[in-house]
C-alpha cells in the first residue's frame, strides 16, 4: 500500500463557564484525558507507517462539521465519541460521514446506534440466544419490564458509555434506593434508565478484530478485588475516571490468568457472537461478567474502543502478537478493504 492521506477525527469541547461553576460533588464523574491523547498517538503511528496523517477536531461547532465535507482524504480514522458534549451523538457523526460518502474506520452508524441504546442491544442479543443480565427500563415515570427483577440491581443510563452515570451507588438493594437513583439519573441525563440484575463475578473484556471472519483477541481482566470492602465490584466511573482515588489507583487491567481453556473459548465465542449480532466492524470490545459457576453474562458492547497504546484493546492485541503499529495498520487495512 502506498502513502495515504489520512485524517484522524476526534472530539473536544470546552464546557461553558456557568456549567463548570454549577458542578457539585453530586454531579456525575466525566471522562478525563491523558497527557498524551490518543489522536496524537494514532497520527504519529500512521506517520511511521508512511502515511500523511493530519488531525481534525470536532469542537461542537457547525464550522467543524462543514470542514469535514470539504476535506479530501483517503480515509478518516474515526475516534469521535461525542459532539459538543453530547455523548450520544457518536452515531450521528458516522451517519454524517456516510451521507458525505467519506471512508472511515470502525463501526457504522447502525452498529453504533444499536450499542448506544443498551436496552435495544440486550433485546437483540436475547434474540440471538446470547445471555445478558435480566433488566427493565424506566423513563420519567414509565416502567417497561422485560423480566421480573430481584435486588440487588444496578441502575444506569441506558444511552451513555465509558461508565458515565455509573458510580458505586448505582448498585441498590431496596425500592427506596432504586427510586432515588432513578430520580438522580433523570436529573442529570436526558436518557431512559436501565435497571439490570447485578451480576457477581470477574470483569472480562474481549476485543474482536475483523469483518468477514472476526477474530477474538486474548481475554483481559479488570481486577476489582482491591476495591475497599463493602464497595460493589463494578467498573464504575470512580474506577475509570476518579484519578487520585484509591478506586482508580488499585484497579488494573491485565491479561486474564488461570482461566481454563473451555472458559476462554466460551468468552471468545460469545464476544464474536455479540460483535456480529450488533453489526460491529473493524474492531470492538465486548464486556462480560464471568460468574463463579463459570457462566458468562454480557454486560455491553463497545464499538470503536479506546485506541491508546496502554488501553485494554491494544493490550490484548500485543498478547496476540500485534504491536501497536501493526494494530493501527490492520484497522486501516480492514476499513479500506470494506470500500474496495
Amino acid at each position: 500500500m502506498g502513502t495515504l492521506k489520512v485524517v484522524v477525527l476526534y472530539d473536544r469541547w470546552e464546557e461553558p463557564e456557568d456549567a463548570a461553576a454549577a458542578s457539585t460533588d453530586k454531579a456525575p464523574l466525566t471522562r478525563t484525558l491523558d497527557k498524551k491523547e490518543v489522536e496524537d498517538e494514532v497520527a504519529e503511528t500512521l506517520g511511521k507507517l508512511g502515511h500523511d496523517a493530519t488531525l481534525h477536531v470536532l469542537d461542537g461547532s457547525v464550522k467543524s462539521l462543514n470542514a469535514i465535507a470539504k476535506t479530501e482524504c483517503d480515509l478518516f480514522v474515526n475516534l469521535v465519541e461525542s459532539f459538543g458534549g453530547n455523548d450520544t451523538a457518536d452515531y450521528c457523526i458516522a451517519a454524517y460521514l456516510e451521507l458525505l460518502n467519506k471512508r472511515y474506520t470502525g463501526s457504522g452508524s447502525r452498529g453504533l446506534l444499536y450499542c448506544q441504546d443498551k436496552a435495544v442491544a440486550k433485546k437483540i442479543l436475547e434474540f440471538h440466544g446470547i445471555h445478558t443480565p435480566v433488566f427493565a427500563s424506566s423513563y420519567r415515570g414509565r416502567l417497561d419490564f422485560s423480566h421480573n427483577l430481584e435486588f440487588p440491581v444496578i441502575v444506569k443510563p441506558a444511552r451513555e458509555d465509558g461508565s458515565i452515570g455509573i458510580e458505586f451507588n448505582a448498585v441498590v438493594s431496596s425500592i427506596r434506593e432504586l427510586m432515588e437513583r432513578i430520580d438522580w439519573l433523570h436529573a442529570n441525563f436526558d436518557s431512559p434508565v436501565l435497571i439490570e440484575e447485578y451480576v457477581e463475578g470477574r470483569e472480562m473484556y474481549v476485543g474482536v478484530i475483523g469483518n468477514e471472519n472476526p477474530e477474538a483477541l486474548p481475554v483481559i481482566e479488570l481486577d476489582l478485588s482491591k476495591l475497599p470492602e463493602g464497595t460493589p465490584r463494578i467498573a464504575g466511573a470512580e474506577v475509570k475516571w476518579g484519578k487520585g482515588t484509591r478506586a482508580y489507583r488499585d484497579t488494573k487491567s491485565a491479561v486474564a490468568e488461570g482461566l481454563p481453556d473451555d472458559v476462554v473459548a466460551t468468552l471468545q465465542q460469545t464476544a464474536v457472537g455479540v460483535y456480529q449480532a450488533l453489526e460491529l466492524r473493524d474492531y470492538g470490545r465486548i464486556d462480560m461478567r464471568l460468574r463463579p459457576d463459570g457462566r458468562v453474562a454480557v454486560i455491553e458492547a463497545n464499538p470503536n474502543p479506546w485506541l491508546a497504546s496502554k488501553a485494554e484493546f491494544a493490550m490484548a492485541a500485543r498478547k496476540s502478537g500485534r504491536n501497536y503499529t501493526q494494530l493501527i495498520e490492520e484497522i486501516v487495512d480492514l476499513a479500506l478493504g470494506r470500500y474496495a
